[in-house]
């Protein structure tokens, strides 16, 4: 199989495009964007290390990644199941629930990165 350098380039373009196409529009990845912005903002102030850097960058990605994934979710029961239904409101419910588990935790972790600076 040979490698095609600009089908590479064309699927990032796709994936920017999909990212570009959920930021402004869905309400809470806005949320987790204006956190990340408090959160870099907070890291530069009080200085945290390399290794903690890590882990919060690490955070953010997992974050952001799980609400596209809640939104691609979302947009595909939608379109499969255009009328309300009991199981794909339990779908859509289980993906926003593995959301709220990875910000939860993330916000643990930003505690316990940030509260020892603040005393």
């Amino acid at each position: 199989m040979k490698y095609d350098f600009k089908k590479q380039i064309r699927s990032f373009g796709y994936a920017w495009k999909g990212i570009r196409q959920c930021i402004g529009k869905e309400q809470n990845l806005s949320f987790h964007l204006i956190t990340t912005t408090i959160v870099i903002g907070a890291g530069f102030l009080f200085d945290i290390t390399r290794t903690e850097w890590i882990i919060i960058i690490l955070c953010i990605g997992v974050v952001v990644a799980a609400e596209l994934f809640n939104t691609a979710i979302e947009r595909l029961v939608d379109l499969v199941s255009p009328e309300r239904h009991p199981i794909a409101g339990q779908v859509k419910d289980i993906a926003a629930g593995a959301v709220l588990v990875c910000a939860v935790a993330a916000a643990i972790i930003g505690g316990i990165i940030f509260i020892p600076y603040l005393f």
